[in-house]
């Protein structure tokens, strides 16, 4: 049992100092409740996705 919590132990160690060496960007402090700001090409594309689905003609099962 104590070997199952050494090797816990030492893979959370190696994890933390991998994501704190190469830059991994982890924000431990919960969840947050403000706006956030997109670019605009993201607002542009899920428009332009919108309005395709919204364009495209119904199917109809009858047209088989």
């Amino acid at each position: 049992m104590w070997k199952l919590l050494v090797g816990f132990i030492v893979f959370a160690v190696i994890a933390l100092f991998v994501l704190k060496k190469f830059g991994g960007n982890v924000d431990m402090g919960g969840e947050k409740h403000g706006v956030e700001v997109g670019s605009p090409a993201e607002g542009a594309a899920s428009a332009a996705a919108s309005a395709a689905l919204s364009a495209a003609p119904p199917a109809s099962a009858a047209s088989n």
